[in-house]
């Protein structure tokens, strides 16, 4: 089979799990990024050399764990962590040894009257300015994402017969709030200023999501992620749930599906006490991806109808299991979720040091090679 015919068969199957259609078998798609280098013998500091080099060893990566359906993300640069956070990153050879794992540094970066100044000056001007003057003021010039050479990342693994799903990121007003003012400061803010800080979600979102949905359909994706970590469930209270994250989740979900895409919920840490409020996302245009935390069978028995459920092999397992129980659970998932609306895949990432039998049998299980 060309590449051309094995990218079609492989797009259609992962189209058929969005709408709930039966595919000829459950689908499996991959999502990884300090892995690729340790599973192809990369130094992580090449890896992260450049978006170039990170789509090149990821490439390399697949072909080894063994012909599974998609890549979620085809490319991997850590400052662009930045963005979605609105927090400084440490990489290895700038902040860190050159085998050390790249990661978030958690800090106050927003202060409380920043606030005024987002109402004042208009969300894109004032991110604009933070992520310039505080996150990006003390990163080499020669290391800024501004400054990498642009990818066709879609048509670099198009080229190898292999779709990838996500154009692009919607963070939501909570996690970039969050992410600035750092988690205990802003959860603070939460209870003390609670209509100012509504004002300023509402200030952001107008402009928030459809710049991301138009750039990811001008490349050809299919989906943009819609993001969630410090808002999950388990975070925060009902009541603050229901007023702080559900509304702009909702509203976010619904700019991806009308402009054309596939939204992807990717929900990290435990959603399940709020999951019946996903019941009003448009049927057949959302994947909800869970990282091993969520109830993923209370899931199925609450959106089976109307959502492609996407997860979630724990990435304990795959770094610390065997390649008997990962099969055994991927088994497991694949015939009490599937066969229709559902996406075989890791929680979250698969971990930078999960082990490569591991990940192929997760495959195989879906495969049966």
């Amino acid at each position: 089979m060309s590449n051309s015919s094995l990218f079609e068969e492989r797009q259609n199957r992962i189209l058929k799990a969005v709408t709930l259609e039966k595919p000829d078998r459950v689908p499996v798609v991959l999502e990884y990024a300090g892995f690729a280098a340790l599973v192809t013998g990369t130094p992580l500091l090449e890896f992260l050399s450049s978006p170039s080099k990170s789509v090149e060893v990821m490439i390399d990566a697949f072909h080894l764990i063994g012909e599974a359906d998609a890549i979620n993300y085809g490319s991997y640069y850590p400052y662009n962590l930045a963005y979605l956070w609105m927090s400084k990153v440490k990489i290895p050879g700038v902040d860190l040894p050159d085998d050390a794992m790249y990661q978030v540094a958690e800090a106050e970066l927003m202060t409380e009257d920043d606030y005024d100044r987002i109402l004042d000056e208009g969300w894109p001007d004032f991110y604009r300015t933070f992520i310039e003057k505080r996150v990006f003021n003390d990163v080499p010039l020669e290391r800024l994402p501004s400054m990498q050479a642009p990818v066709d990342v879609r048509a670099r693994w198009e080229f190898h017969g292999i779709p990838v799903l996500n154009g692009g990121v919607v963070s939501s007003p909570f996690e970039l709030l969050c992410g600035a003012r750092s988690l205990f400061k802003f959860f603070q803010d939460l209870l003390t200023i609670p209509d100012k800080i509504q004002k300023v979600m509402d200030a952001i979102m107008p402009t928030l999501v459809n710049p991301i949905c138009q750039q990811a359909k001008n490349l050809g994706f299919l989906t943009v992620w819609v993001g969630g970590w410090r808002s999950a469930s388990n975070m925060i209270s009902p009541k603050l749930w229901e007023r702080f994250v559900w509304p702009y989740l909702e509203r976010a979900v619904y700019e991806v599906v009308d402009s054309g895409l596939i939204a992807t919920l990717h929900l990290d840490s435990n959603w399940t006490r709020d999951l019946h409020y996903f019941k009003s996302l448009p049927k057949y245009k959302c994947i909800m991806a869970t990282d091993g935390n969520t109830d993923l069978f209370k899931a199925k028995e609450i959106l089976g109808d109307r959502m492609c459920l996407m997860g979630d092999v724990p990435a304990t397992m795959l770094a610390l299991g065997t390649p008997d129980e990962v099969y055994q659970y991927s088994k497991k998932l694949i015939q009490e979720l599937g066969p229709e609306g559902f996406i075989l895949h890791p929680g979250c990432d698969i971990p930078m040091d999960a082990r490569l039998a591991n990940v192929q049998a997760m495959v195989r299980a879906a495969t049966g090679k």
